[in-house]
Formats: C-alpha cells, sequence, structure tokens
C-alpha cells in the first residue's frame, strides 16, 4: 500500500513539476527540491525491483501516470466556486515542498523495508 501511494505521489509530482518548469523559471531552491525527489525515485526504483513483479509495475505506472494528468489538468484548468477560483496552480506550487517531504520519507520508509 505504501509501495503505491508513494507511486502515486511520484507521478503527481512530476505531472506538476512539469508544469511549473513550462510557466516560471527553475531557481536554486527548486533545483534542490528535484534532487531530493531523484533521490525518493531511486529508492522507490529499488524496492520496485527488488520485491515486485514488473508485470505488476507496468500497468499500475500506466495508470497512474495518466491519473495524475488528469489531476493536473484539472489543476490548470482551475476549480471555481460560485465563479471564484478556490484551487489553482500557484497553491499546488506552494505545497510541492511539502509533497516532496512525504515522498521521501514513504520511500524511504520502503527502503527500510529492504534493509
Amino acid at each position: 500500500m505504501i509501495y503505491t501511494i508513494t507511486l502515486l505521489l511520484i507521478f503527481i509530482y512530476f505531472k506538476i513539476a512539469r508544469v511549473h518548469k513550462k510557466e516560471e523559471k527553475l531557481n536554486k531552491l527548486m533545483f534542490a527540491q528535484h534532487i531530493v525527489f531523484l533521490i525518493s525515485v531511486l529508492f522507490t526504483l529499488a524496492y520496485s525491483v527488488i520485491n515486485i513483479e514488473w508485470y505488476i509495475i507496468i500497468p499500475v505506472v500506466i495508470l497512474f501516470s495518466i491519473l495524475a494528468s488528469f489531476f493536473v489538468t484539472a489543476i490548470q484548468l482551475g476549480i471555481f466556486v460560485d465563479g471564484k477560483p478556490k484551487f489553482g496552480l500557484q497553491k499546488l506550487y506552494k505545497i510541492m515542498p511539502v509533497l516532496t517531504l512525504i515522498i521521501l520519507l514513504l520511500s524511504s520508509s520502503l527502503l527500510i523495508n529492504i534493509i
């Protein structure tokens, strides 16, 4: 269960980072955040190579990629209540460090299970 949640959050982070790259310039803080994200992706990849069969990983990866794309596209269009935007990309950019921390904690817990 932790693996699937981590995998979904990784895809959501990746899609948000792609949108952020297209709209705004990359600064040093975001670059450091992407490095931490890369380390957590490598932890998750190591766990999946060791413990999970490839025929289970591939359909899950495809479905989570599609789900994350739909999620980020919906946020790009905006979530409006009574004509006022309630949730948009700027709020997503603000929660990216928290999302990175959550992904790092979940992937490190997967790595601890390997050891």
